[in-house]
């Protein structure tokens, strides 16, 4: 080869400009599917919406998928692992949307929405952490859930907004 001629970097090399070498590119890593439900509550006027807190982050019940389940199925056994809330009503079908990639893009969170039957709530004894997996739990309207959230949660909030206006049949 000619000290003229430019090295081209094999395909599967990416070139290090800030110390002059190259290293090999990484393989993109898995995402972990978490799934979760946006639990809303008719209060006869409106809608109430449940929210968890772990450390200082307010998200809506949800959880890892696990392999022999589907993200629906991880959802309904999220809800009920960490709120003990059960008959789940999906009177919107069984639509979802998902974050975009957080955790260093590592996780994205697919939520469903369904309504509660019942408000009552607890926070068990999660066995594996030898404690509950969130310290509090609040029932709020809409615009209390816009204040605590997070922008990426704040987007799924958005989005059940435009789902439950839609007109459905009451159970």
């Amino acid at each position: 080869m000619n000290s003229a001629d430019p090295i081209t970097p094999a395909p599967d090399v990416k070139q290090d400009h800030r110390v002059n070498r190259t290293t090999p590119l990484k393989p993109p890593s898995p995402q972990i599917l978490s799934s979760g439900v946006v639990v809303v509550h008719w209060t006869g006027e409106y809608y109430d919406y449940l929210l968890l807190r772990a450390y200082n982050y307010w998200d809506f019940p949800k959880g890892v998928v696990e392999i022999d389940e589907s993200p629906l199925q991880a959802a309904v056994r999220e809800v009920e692992e960490e709120t003990t809330l059960t008959g789940l009503r999906f009177r919107w079908g069984d639509v979802y949307r998902e974050t975009h990639p957080y955790n260093q893009g590592r996780k994205v969170a697919r939520y469903y929405i369904a309504e509660s039957p019942g408000i009552e709530v607890h926070l068990p004894l999660n066995p594996e952490l030898g404690r509950p997996e969130h310290s509090e739990f609040r029932w709020v309207n809409r615009a209390e859930a816009w204040g605590m959230l997070t922008p990426r949660v704040r987007a799924i909030l958005e989005w059940t907004d435009g789902i439950i206006a839609r007109p459905v049949r009451r159970f």
